[in-house]
Formats: C-alpha cells, sequence, structure tokens
C-alpha cells in the first residue's frame, strides 16, 4: 500500500505509544501521532494538553492548545497551574512529545529563534511549556522532519533541555527524569547512545539510504551496531490517520 514519507513519520511515532501511557501532547506532528495511536493501539491512552485538558478524546487535530475541541471531548479541564504544578511537576506524565524547529546530536531543541536572538531571521513561537515537558516527563519522544536547516550541530537558541552536552550533562544538572528517548523522522528512528548521549540511528524507514540520512543531517551521523528497518504502515493505520486528516481538512479548512 502506497504511503508519504511524512504518513511514515506520524505511524512510527504513534506506535512508540503505549496503552497505559498518560502522554503530554505538543501541536503539529506530536498531536497526529498520539490521537493516531488512540485511535488504533492504545485506545485507553490518556492524552493531556498544555491548557489543561485531561483525556481529550478529539474527532479532529488541533490548531492550538486552545482548540474548543479539546475541551469538549476532555474528561476534565483544570486551570494551567494546576497541570504543570500537580500533574507535570508531581511526576504523573510518562510521555511528552514534542517537535522542534531545530535539534541538535544530544536532543536539545530550539523553538525561539532562527538565527541570532537580537536580530534573528526567524522569530518562532517560543517555548511555551515544552522546557517544562522536557525536564518533568518521565521521558521525551520527538519528530521532525529530516533536513540540513532543521538537523543542526549547534541550535541558535537553546530552548528545552535534551542531554546538554551530551553523557551525564543532564544528571549534573540536576534532572533526574529519562530524557529524549526516541526521535522519529521521516527517514529513520533514533535513540540515544547509552553513554554519550548522542542520538544513532536504530531503524531506518523502507526505501530510504544511509546516503540520504546524512544529506539532511548537520552532523555526522552514527548507526547502531544493529539497524532495523522500520515496519511499513499498515491499511489499518494508514486508514485511521487518512480519515484523522480528513476530518480535521473539513472542520479547519485551510487553517489545517
Amino acid at each position: 500500500m502506497d504511503y508519504t514519507s511524512n504518513e511514515m513519520m506520524v505511524v512510527a511515532a504513534a506506535r512508540a505509544l503505549k496503552n497505559d501511557d498518560v502522554c503530554f501532547v505538543g501541536i503539529g506532528n506530536p498531536s497526529a501521532a498520539c490521537n493516531l495511536a488512540r485511535l488504533t493501539h492504545a485506545p485507553d491512552i490518556t492524552l493531556i494538553y498544555e491548557s489543561g485538558t485531561i483525556g481529550t478524546k478529539p474527532e479532529v487535530l488541533p490548531l492550538s492548545i486552545g482548540d474548543g475541541e479539546l475541551s469538549e471531548t476532555a474528561l476534565v479541564t483544570v486551570s494551567v497551574p494546576e497541570m504543570f504544578r500537580y500533574w507535570l511537576q508531581g511526576g504523573r506524565i510518562t510521555v511528552g512529545f514534542l517537535g522542534a524547529a531545530q535539534l541538535d546530536r544530544f536532543g536539545n531543541i530550539n523553538t525561539t529563534v532562527i538565527g541570532p536572538y537580537d536580530k534573528p531571521k526567524v522569530r518562532l513561537p517560543g517555548g511555551g511549556g515544552a522546557p517544562e515537558i522536557a525536564t518533568q516527563c518521565r521521558e521525551v519522544f520527538l519528530i521532525m522532519k529530516q533536513s540540513k536547516k532543521g538537523f543542526v550541530d549547534k541550535i541558535d537558541f537553546f530552548t528545552s533541555l535534551g542531554y546538554g552536552e551530551g553523557g551525564d550533562h543532564r544528571r549534573r544538572l540536576g534532572v533526574t527524569t529519562k530524557g529524549p528517548n526516541r526521535l522519529i523522522t521521516d527517514l529513520c528512528i533514533m535513540e540515544p547512545d547509552e553513554t554519550t548521549k548522542e542520538f544513532v540511528v536504530t531503524s531506518i524507514h523502507p526505501g530510504v539510504t544511509r546516503a540520504q540520512i546524512q544529506e539532511n543531517t548537520g552532523w555526522t551521523v552514527r548507526y547502531a551496531d544493529d539497524v532495523a528497518e522500520t515496519t511499513p504502515p499498515t491499511a489499518a493505520e494508514l486508514e485511521a490517520l487518512r480519515a484523522l486528516n480528513e476530518r480535521t481538512a473539513r472542520a479547519h479548512g485551510d487553517a489545517a
């Protein structure tokens, strides 16, 4: 069955989630992956958005954390301070699912500016709750299309912590949560090396070459000793994802 590289990425990301996860969801591809998991293999997953919606089950993908669909389908909506202090900082969230504008080899995220901070080429939406999500969730998954513009040797601004300078730097900073444990792109899946914490390729999507991965990465890519081939999307996964995207397009039009 034919599928796009973006569909492969979202499906692979959705598979990382478990039925009993409590997941703090970012907008965009993280939201697509989390809701696809809910609609397929993880119907009991608890999805939480930054606006305070807990256990939400949107029929369409939200455009922002303030989308009414999130409140209308949530089990409960709490205040933002309660969301962060009780749920996030209380250690009750198993997975944070984030995207990025720029990412380095240690999973540090930039969502603030491209270029110098005082005179940026592009000013981005900012961190929002991502800095707290990156440090307070028990583990973090990242999803991002792979390109040299986004996968850089050094990010322009340090918005959210991954593994800092690598090794035990995260722990030396006093952060005891696991950190970014998986990076899913439209080309491959990466996981942190146990010692250096640099992301290494553990699975390559069907039809993708190592040369393509390197061409779209701003650092010298490393590979695990045993690199798998990602299982292609099933018909059921594609049907669920495409139906979700179609409902979203009908609901939001060009804004989707």
